[in-house]
């Protein structure tokens, strides 16, 4: 009862202390009123119809509602989310993160319309400072060419956002830790984005990273290696499996070719087969086995050409799948 008593009274000082805002008419709905003034119950605000209104009696306490909330109306979380005002966010792939304003190339104002004559050569000069107050210092070119050629990599790879987020961030990492110094920038960019890579347990070989990149292979191993253990990355070890699906789909396989190839792989890994091999060999081994016992034929020299290595490489893989599983293949026939 006491409890009872106690919210009742809370609700008349808030009552009271909104009074002002009642008796003028105007209700703002960031404005906390509860209590109705005839009865006593609590009010509610309909959206629908802009009212603050009793739900007992019914009592309409104003009509005049102070709307705040944007002007366009979301049907489901993902359309509310898609139309906020905060602006873009924070990123990584931008040198100074996105934080910072951009003049644009266009002779427009804000409604449209073109801009005087007169007015042109003082946009041409604010726009060229801009720019250059953008790109301050050394550090900020170095990002700016870095993390330009770490979205072209990445879009050359069809790598997705937080990948390259990812990518991005470690670069940063590595210039604050003064890796950078007698290196090349676009080795040590194409190592963040190996590393990436690595991290999120997207496949991608070295070979396939130094095809997109403008530095050797040898170069962007040297690298990774450098910055992964200065930074203290601790990345696993590649396996197989994690190339599987690619080359699967790569190769325009079915799911029983896929599963019979998983089983392969699993096998060959609990029998130590896999130690001390390439996971591109193995991989590219098990789908030429499963290939041969599900009559889903392809050569060698394709399969070798989609998993990154030589046809010796599948041949040797493949004769050590065979030799130590029993796998029901016979060598001669699958050399024919």
């Amino acid at each position: 009862m006491k409890d009872q008593i106690q919210k009742l009274f809370i609700k008349k000082v808030n009552f009271i202390a909104n009074w002002k805002d009642l008796k003028s008419g105007v209700y703002d709905s960031n404005t906390e009123i509860s209590v109705c003034i005839e009865c006593g119950k609590d009010i509610f605000f309909d959206e629908n119809r802009g009212l603050l209104v009793c739900e007992e009696c019914g009592l309409v306490h104003s009509e005049k509602h102070i709307d705040r909330g944007p002007e366009w109306r979301a049907f489901d979380a993902d359309q509310k989310k898609k139309r906020t005002r905060t602006g873009a966010p924070m990123t990584y792939m931008i040198h100074d993160k996105g934080l910072s304003t951009m003049i644009d190339w266009k002779n427009r104002d804000i409604f449209g319309k073109e801009i005087p004559a007169k007015l042109r050569g003082q946009i041409y000069r604010l726009r060229k400072w801009q720019s250059r107050i953008r790109v301050s210092d050394a550090t900020e070119r170095n990002l700016t060419f870095a993390l330009s050629e770490l979205d072209r990599m990445a879009s050359n790879l069809d790598l997705q956002k937080n990948l390259r987020e990812c990518s991005a961030k470690i670069y940063r990492d590595a210039v604050e830790a003064h890796l950078i110094r007698g290196r090349s920038i676009e080795g040590v960019a194409a190592a963040s984005l190996y590393a990436a890579c690595r991290m999120y347990k997207v496949p991608r070989t070295l070979n396939e990273i130094a095809e997109v990149a403008r530095v050797d292979k040898k170069e962007i191993g040297r690298s990774f290696r450098f910055i992964s253990k200065e930074l203290e990355l601790n990345l696993n070890p590649t396996k197989p499996m994690d190339f599987l699906t690619r080359f699967i789909s790569e190769l325009g396989l079915t799911t029983k070719c896929q599963k019979m190839a998983k089983s392969i792989i699993r096998i060959a890994e609990e029998r130590g087969l896999t130690s001390g091999r390439g996971p591109t060999g193995v991989c590219a081994a098990a789908i030429y086995a499963s290939c041969i016992l599900t009559n889903e034929r392809r050569t060698q020299r394709k399969i070798a050409r989609i998993s990154c290595v030589t046809e010796v490489t599948v041949r040797n893989r493949f004769s050590e799948l065979v030799e130590n599983l029993n796998l029901g293949i016979s060598l001669k026939k699958s050399n024919k």
